[in-house]
């Protein structure tokens, strides 16, 4: 009977840690809902001028995923093509936008269906997009010319700088413009609302609660039987 009592003690301590670890991980899609739609939000907003977001040399704050507009020349010859896993045989134009200030830019332009990739126009430019984040590493072996991702520590070994720490994806009519088709982005997440990740970790916490108190209630469900046996001076029997 001692043992029975002691499963079911923990069999009811398991179920209740098993709901409150569900409301764990509904909590945590409910932060990150909120963070992608927060995103969105961003993304949808006026464009910015660039500058006022990102600059050479300093860290960006609150311009990763904001559309904004930068003004400059492209340097000529300074282009690489970014491979796109989901689409092989199709590339990104990665080129180098220098801006009033001095300050280069990377810049997304579009994508094509070939290695050779249109030049970029000539002349003062203004061009409005995505202002994102670098991009990780991609593994190396491709071909020279390219590049496995955006990423800015390497292109500010190869290109002339200042480089801002990020890069611009053109918009669809920026880059149907310049006679390319449109690049997807993929928009850095945002931070949902801090109370339901707490709210998470919460449920998480109570859960390994439970199953300590479930544990520890099933011990001592065994430690009142010894004492029974001790009072009255024999071995404490076990139903059947």
């Amino acid at each position: 009977m001692l043992r029975v009592r002691q499963a079911l003690i923990v069999l009811v301590g398991l179920g209740l840690a098993a709901v409150m670890v569900l409301l764990g991980l509904w909590q945590l899609d409910v932060y990150h809902a909120q963070g992608r739609a927060q995103a969105e939000r961003r993304a949808a907003s006026p464009p910015v001028e660039l500058a006022s977001v990102a600059q050479a040399g300093s860290a960006i704050r609150d311009g990763y995923g904001r559309p904004v507009t930068a003004t400059g020349r492209y340097l000529s010859g300074v282009q690489v093509l970014v491979p796109l896993e989901a689409q092989p045989g199709a590339y990104r134009v990665v080129s180098a936008l220098r801006l009033p200030d001095g300050d280069v830019v990377p810049v997304v332009r579009g994508v094509v269906s070939s290695t050779s990739a249109p030049p970029p126009p000539a002349g003062e430019e203004t061009e409005t997009g995505l202002l994102l984040p670098s991009e990780e590493d991609a593994p190396a072996g491709r071909q020279p010319g390219q590049l496995g991702s955006v990423r800015i520590p390497t292109l500010a070994q190869q290109w002339p700088g200042p480089l801002v720490s990020g890069f611009v994806t053109l918009s669809a009519d920026d880059a149907a413009a310049q006679g390319l088709a449109p690049a997807r982005v993929e928009l850095p997440e945002a931070s949902g609302r801090l109370r339901n990740g707490a709210y998470a970790l919460q449920w998480w916490v109570f859960a390994a609660f439970a199953v300590g108190l479930a544990v520890r209630m099933a011990r001592d469900q065994e430690i009142g039987e010894d004492e029974v046996g001790d009072i009255t001076g024999r071995e404490p029997v076990e139903a059947t």
